[in-house]
């Protein structure tokens, strides 16, 4: 079982020219479809007279969820390399997009290939690549008297309150690394009166 995933720390970016065509890319750290959407969206927008915004992203610990798109460019030519880097990297949860101008001269297929490739090199290039710890939540369900019981075990396993609803009955959500889930749960079975909800 996987428990820990490489990533990067914050959005990075780069810029080149290659025969006059300018090639801006960024790397963005995301944890959802809906941020790549959102990341998409902004670029789209900031750099609307640009001929193509290619991509890629992957998602999830083993990178199991990816896309990635030519956006108009000759099949395979722009996508698939700035995939190619986000796998030469081992990272994963991050989007990755090659905006293009232009400049006159066709690049060939060979040459587009090499350029996307290069863009998406430098932008992990810059970026900071950090390893996280994959995470897992639970919700529990106890009485107000079980408060210390509670507390204790939170401060014990240094977990993260993520939500809590304290009032005759308490419902606590928490968030823990992966690695200490079974040692989690065994010791939540001492306690009978602390219930997880599914």
């Amino acid at each position: 079982m996987e428990t820990e995933f490489q990533t990067i720390a914050q959005k990075s970016d780069s810029f080149f020219k290659e025969k006059g065509s300018k090639f801006y890319s960024f790397a963005y750290p995301v944890n959802s479809e809906a941020d790549v959407k959102e990341c998409m969206q902004g670029l789209k927008e900031e750099f609307k007279d640009a001929g193509h915004h290619c991509y890629a992203f992957k998602l999830g610990v083993k990178g199991e969820k990816y896309r990635y798109s030519d956006d108009g460019e000759p099949n395979n030519t722009a996508g698939k390399p700035i995939y190619g880097q986000l796998n030469s990297f081992e990272v994963t949860n991050v989007l990755i997009v090659v905006v293009r101008y232009f400049g006159g001269t066709k690049l060939g297929v060979g040459g587009l290939i090499q350029a996307y490739k290069e863009g998406a090199k430098l932008a992990l290039e810059n970026a900071k690549i950090v390893t996280k710890e994959v995470t897992e939540q639970i919700t529990v369900h106890f009485k107000y008297e079980e408060m210390n019981v509670m507390m204790s075990l939170v401060k014990i396993f240094d977990l993260k309150i993520v939500e809590q609803q304290f009032e005759l009955d308490c419902l606590i959500t928490l968030e823990f690394p992966l690695k200490k889930k079974e040692a989690l749960l065994l010791k939540l079975k001492d306690y009978p009166q602390l219930e997880i909800q599914n």
